[in-house]
């Protein structure tokens, strides 16, 4: 009988991909960043390793949102102080702040703890549909 075959961190190979989120779910296009973070694209996927791929998210603020959740999903931070609570909208975040928007749906799909730290770093995000990674070529890929 053959054993599952465990990938170590030290072969791992990685691949740079480019995302377009212009028009597309906030919700389809954090599954998709989370899946190929984590690395689940690959027939060599192992749990314990990041074994995961760089994505660069471009046109965050483009992304699409269903429904009336523009005004009725909320944003919160607090700063820790008495009173300290702030919230805004979907709609506020998507105009002043895309790319928070955009970090904090695919970082809640990863998992906790330091391997899901570790697999936040490989994601870029810009609000333009610019990014400064072109020496890495990025290979394009859909979102359906």
């Amino acid at each position: 009988m053959k054993d599952s075959y465990m990938q170590k961190k030290e072969e791992v190979v990685r691949n740079w991909y480019v995302i377009d989120a212009e028009d597309i779910n906030l919700g389809r296009l954090a599954t998709k960043c989370a899946h190929v973070l984590r690395g689940k694209h690959k027939p060599t996927y192992t749990p314990h390793v990041d074994c995961g791929d760089y994505v660069i998210v471009i046109n965050a603020s483009k992304v699409n949102l269903t429904g009336n959740k523009l005004d009725d999903k909320m944003y919160y931070n607090h700063s820790g102080y008495t009173g300290g609570l702030r919230e805004r909208t979907a709609r506020e975040m998507r105009e002043k702040y895309p790319v928070e928007m955009v970090e904090r749906a695919v970082k809640g799909m990863l998992p906790k703890g330091r391997l899901g730290r570790q697999m936040y770093k490989k994601l870029f995000v810009y609000a333009e549909d610019t990014h400064p990674h072109a020496a890495q070529q990025p290979k394009e890929m859909k979102v359906k």
